[in-house]
């Protein structure tokens, strides 16, 4: 079977490959094994992953590590590396120096995300497929949730849960007026200090402008009841309600980033 795209998901721990038969997305996590690194994983995905053993016209890669945006009139090429690796220096335990940084150009948002990947990784990955295309996990959030923030005339806060990770952002028009990342547990008060952190530092008023959740919430009834105690306008996104009962959206554990890839096409 010649499949016409293949979607390969890089997590911290974390492998999926997903593609389309016909309308229906297949997808496919990928047991990881601690002992051994991501690279080593993805190595031995591709002799054993019923759908890699496929052929496939175009491969993406969402890769989830460390985002540095930059707004494209600030964008410079030749500093890029240097400084991704200088602001995100030893974050998380990790060597900087092994990872290959990359640009992903945002155009709705007038912005750059600069992030990387681990070199044997995207050795591994560029073996196999030559063609590959890179780009972050959050792309389609942050273009989907851009567009969002036009409805209505209040100010919007967003905060997005994956992989352990909070990331909480606002637009002003067409352009990013902030944008960060948090690590978050299963401690939802540990997510509601990192938002009201957020929320204070914009001045966003309490009783007029909206808190929006999505993803993976961590004890979504608790920390939407504690949002509640101090922001009045909190909305959680449903992603079935949102796309219609779409059948990507009923697919068991699909991340809320992998779902809009397929739905926004």
């Amino acid at each position: 079977m010649n499949y016409q795209r293949l979607i390969i998901r890089v997590s911290a721990g974390s492998l999926s490959f997903s593609t389309t038969d016909g309308s229906q997305v297949v997808y496919e996590r990928y047991p990881v094994k601690s002992s051994i690194s991501i690279a080593a994983n993805m190595r031995e995905a591709l002799r054993t992953a019923p759908l890699l053993q496929e052929q496939y016209e175009r491969v993406l890669v969402m890769v989830d590590s460390p985002v540095l945006m930059t707004p494209a009139d600030l964008y410079s090429a030749e500093e890029t590396t240097g400084l991704y690796r200088y602001t995100f220096s030893r974050k998380e335990s990790e060597d900087r120096s092994q990872e290959t940084v990359v640009s992903y150009v945002l155009p709705e948002l007038n912005a750059i995300a600069v992030f990387a990947i681990h070199r044997d990784l995207h050795q591994v990955l560029t073996d196999r497929y030559p063609q590959l295309r890179l780009q972050p996990v959050m792309t389609h959030v942050w273009n989907h949730l851009h567009q969002k923030s036009f409805t209505g005339p209040r100010q919007k806060l967003y905060g997005h849960f994956h992989d352990h990770r909070l990331e909480v952002f606002c637009f002003t028009q067409n352009r990013f007026k902030f944008c960060n990342a948090y690590p978050v547990g299963n401690e939802p008060n540990d997510a509601l200090y990192y938002l009201l952190s957020v929320w204070k530092q914009l001045s966003m008023n309490p009783r007029e402008d909206e808190l929006h959740l999505s993803g993976d919430l961590p004890e979504r009834q608790q920390l939407t009841d504690l949002s509640r105690q101090y922001v009045k306008r909190v909305f959680v996104n449903n992603p079935s309600g949102e796309f219609n009962r779409a059948q990507v959206t009923q697919i068991e554990g699909l991340p809320y980033d992998l779902m809009l890839q397929y739905l926004r096409k």
